[in-house]
């Protein structure tokens, strides 16, 4: 299975970094998320990842490191994140994983916790220094 490695792109839209890697079961989003067509972005993703928990019994770790998000890119977000809670009630092993800026950013911290409650998946919550 091929690792899916995205550098983030700034212009009219702005696409996060990307880094999901196959041999260690980790996913990394990071940066600014402001994309054209979130959906289909995250759709992207989400095959990844459903794939690799198909072939492979070692675990997930989905780490979120988002620094702004628009509101299309929230929706699909919430997607994945309840796409991942469905295969964790299968028996997958999946750990989320949300930074935050600490102390400038309570918007993001709120976020995650919507997050969580909309998509009934525990995450995580990790404040970082900027």
């Amino acid at each position: 299975m091929e690792d899916i490695v995205i550098k983030n792109e700034q212009g009219a839209f702005f696409t996060p970094n990307v880094n999901f890697s196959a041999s260690t079961g980790k996913c990394v989003l990071q940066g600014e998320s402001y994309l054209e067509d979130s959906f289909e972005f995250y759709a992207n993703l989400t095959r990844w990842i459903e794939q690799y928990l198909s072939t492979n019994k070692n675990g997930l770790e989905m780490d979120f490191k988002l620094t702004y998000f628009n509101t299309s890119s929230s929706r699909a977000i919430l997607e994945l994140l309840r796409k991942l809670k469905t295969w964790q009630a299968e028996g997958k092993q999946i750990t989320v994983n949300w930074f935050y800026p600490d102390p400038d950013d309570d918007d993001l911290l709120m976020e995650a916790e919507d997050f969580m409650d909309d998509a009934k998946i525990k995450m995580n919550l990790i404040s970082y220094k900027i």
